[in-house]
């Protein structure tokens, strides 16, 4: 069976509290051996981390989430510094910057992001980056403490944005809104980007594929991900899914 890696998966939320073992198990039946689940807060550490050390091809990564910023307290990134350390995760994430809500303080996402792009700096660690509707401060926000590597997820930026990120080393993380026929800018950067910067995604359970349109998203819909890819590059399946866990492996380490 082709083996697929989810490179974004909200598996802690409360969304799959009731019923979490038969997502694992379908996601595995599917072929989705590997999952990256990112957290959004603090509080939501040690559930995440215990659901990764449950489970098996779980890869934790703690971050503070731009959506969530209420949660958040200068003294988080101290306490993030600290649980980076003992637990050597496998990314710093999910942060980023988020221009399309309404109301959150561009000053104290800017400040949140900024100290988890120099945690990730720090511990030698790939970031896992949140950039709607600014994909511009995110790039500049990387070049300024520079010496980092991760993925922007949900890719829905510019082709001349996607090059810049390539140049700094970043993948894109391409998700269910690639299904929609609609998204034809995404899809004409899907189909002749280079191969060695594509991670497949779900963002689980947000951002269904057209197939499971207003419903939950989980990971084994990632196969609809996979397939339109694959018929969008001009590739099999079964090559697309080979390079893009090859990627996610090397991004974010192997793992169990």
């Amino acid at each position: 069976m082709t083996m697929l890696y989810d490179s974004h998966c909200h598996l802690d939320a409360a969304e799959f509290d009731v019923d979490r073992n038969a997502v694992l198990a379908r996601a595995r039946a599917a072929g989705v051996t590997r999952q990256l689940v990112p957290a959004v807060n603090r509080a939501g550490w040690p559930k995440l981390r215990g659901i990764c050390t449950e489970e098996e091809g779980l890869r934790p990564a703690y971050g503070l989430h731009p959506m969530f910023l209420a949660d958040h307290r200068d003294a988080d990134l101290d306490a993030l510094r600290r649980w980076l350390d003992g637990e050597r995760p496998a990314a710093v994430g999910e942060c980023g910057l988020d221009f399309y809500v309404e109301g959150l303080d561009h000053d104290a996402m800017a400040r949140f992001f900024d100290g988890q792009l120099r945690l990730a700096r720090e511990f030698d660690l790939p970031v896992v980056v949140h950039a709607r509707r600014a994909v511009d401060a995110v790039i500049q926000a990387i070049r300024k403490i520079g010496g980092l590597h991760g993925v922007v997820h949900s890719w829905s930026g510019s082709d001349e944005q996607a090059r810049q990120l390539w140049d700094l080393g970043f993948s894109l993380g391409i998700g269910g809104p690639v299904t929609y026929e609609r998204a034809r800018r995404l899809r004409r950067t899907v189909a002749s980007m280079p191969g060695e910067f594509l991670l497949l995604e779900t963002d689980a359970p947000d951002q269904p594929g057209q197939a499971q349109r207003g419903g939950r998203n989980e990971p084994a819909f990632l196969v609809e991900v996979l397939e339109t890819v694959a018929a969008l590059r001009g590739q099999s399946a079964d090559e697309v899914a080979r390079q893009t866990f090859t990627n996610a492996e090397r991004l974010f380490g192997r793992g169990a």
